[in-house]
């Protein structure tokens, strides 16, 4: 039988208060978000409840409940009677969350653009020196890639933006990391990051936006 599920905290430092420890529930969700992510649960396949819980050596209860999470965040869809399915993305789906994402983090980034410190823009610059190195690695650049974009979030700090981002980049995810590996689009992309990061530096927060749009454009036309 395979060993139950960790769910543990590393112990505070001396004089620390103590860490919150996570539910149960919440590093399950964890574990089928990433596989659903990884293509490992297929777009509209059935979640065997039965054999995920055997897998994972814990009773339905939390499985359940960490579906329940990923139903809200639109990665899962529960069907009565049927159980739950990995969710499906139509065209229009994907065109919406790219159209909102444009506009959200267009916005963020001209924000950037008016008022980082010159160490925030190092730190993005530093994200992007790391993808001009791995454009021929695409699991690490993909990673770098979202990671700039949440610095960018980050930085412009607003908190209600950065969740509903957040929110929207999940659904993406099942497309994009597909998208990014069509022929061509990761060198693409690279080339567009670049143009907005020269523009983040020269601080042209009307230009920094609309580089920020077209990127996203190109990056639905890639989905495609």
């Amino acid at each position: 039988m395979p060993a139950p599920a960790a769910n543990l905290v590393p112990p505070p430092a001396q004089g620390q208060p103590p860490l919150a420890r996570r539910a149960l529930y919440e590093d399950v969700a964890d574990q089928l978000r990433q596989r659903i992510f990884a293509r490992a649960l297929e777009p509209g396949a059935w979640i065997d409840e039965l054999k995920i819980a055997a897998e994972l050596g814990i009773s339905r209860t939390p499985l359940r409940e960490a579906l329940k999470v990923l139903a809200v965040e639109g990665l899962v869809t529960m069907k009565p009677r049927r159980g739950a399915y990995v969710a499906e993305t139509s065209r229009d789906d994907v065109t919406q969350v790219y159209h909102l994402l444009a506009l959200l983090e267009s916005d963020a980034a001209a924000e950037v653009a008016r008022k980082a410190t010159d160490d925030q823009l190092a730190e993005l610059q530093a994200l992007h020196d790391r993808l001009e190195r791995t454009v021929k690695q695409r699991d690490t650049f993909f990673a770098i890639n979202e990671a700039f974009h949440f610095k960018l979030l980050e930085i412009a700090d607003n908190r209600w933006r950065r969740q509903i981002v957040t929110d929207l980049r999940k659904i993406m995810k099942i497309n994009r990391h597909h998208s990014l590996f069509r022929q061509g689009r990761l060198e693409d992309s690279l080339v567009e990051h670049r143009a907005l990061m020269t523009a983040l530096l020269a601080r042209d927060a009307r230009r920094v936006a609309r580089l920020m749009k077209e990127h996203f454009e190109h990056g639905l036309e890639a989905a495609a």
